[in-house]
């Protein structure tokens, strides 16, 4: 019975994604219908899808197909026609005549007559698909305000934080402009001043020498004009 469920399932699956299996990577887009090929499930890869806006990504395709068949209404229906049908491929028919050839082999199958069992219960498998789409879809939002938000938050404190250093290194660069022309200054000062007291001191010393040679001459002559 498990054998015969996963058979359905992938039967289920190349209803609506067909698998190029002439390439090493596998891809997947979307049919048209009347032209539901075999599939052959092998690993899990996505390709873009014909909007270009997203891709048709073979794991969200899978958990469809098992949500169908845990959804699967007892009697003919909808899948089973699409079964039939897809037993049409490649006869040369056309896609009118698969699907009025689909029918008869379906009603003779089932018993049913009126085509509004396929409407209806397609349309009650689309509303399966909805409900789960909603709930994929909250899913979504609360995993942007759990990890998306706090990612935004840590973001907005990183940046926060990066302007608050960015006016530190500013007052930092300030002060050290600041710091650098008194260090200008200071150098200058040393300069003049040294300049200052090195002048000063060789003209003590010279007015010395001058004074000190004055006062030794004059005892010289007194010792040689007085004694």
């Amino acid at each position: 019975m498990a054998e015969e469920k996963k058979s359905f399932g992938r039967k289920l699956l190349g209803f609506f994604i067909e698998e190029d299996t002439t390439h090493t990577q596998t891809a997947f887009t979307p049919i048209q219908a009347g032209t539901l090929p075999n599939v052959q499930v092998q690993q899990t890869i996505a390709v873009q899808n014909a909007s270009g806006t997203g891709i048709v990504d073979k794991k969200f395709g899978e958990h469809f197909v098992s949500l169908i068949e845990n959804s699967n209404f007892k009697g003919p229906d909808y899948f089973e026609y699409m079964q039939a049908l897809k037993s049409l491929v490649g006869l040369g028919l056309s896609e009118e005549k698969q699907y009025q050839v689909a029918w008869a082999s379906f009603k003779a199958m089932g018993g049913i007559t009126d085509v509004a069992v396929l409407t209806n219960t397609a349309n009650q498998y689309v509303s399966i698909l909805d409900s789960d789409r909603q709930n994929f879809l909250k899913g979504v939002e609360v995993a942007i305000t759990d990890k998306v938000g706090g990612l935004k938050n840590s973001l907005k404190t990183t940046q926060d934080e990066n302007e608050t250093l960015a006016k530190q290194i500013i007052d930092l660069q300030n002060r050290i402009n600041a710091n650098n022309e008194k260090i200008t200054k200071f150098t200058t000062d040393i300069s003049e001043q040294s300049a200052k007291i090195t002048t000063n001191k060789s003209n003590y010393e010279i007015t010395y020498s001058s004074f000190v040679e004055q006062i030794k001459g004059d005892i010289a002559k007194i010792s040689q004009y007085l004694s």
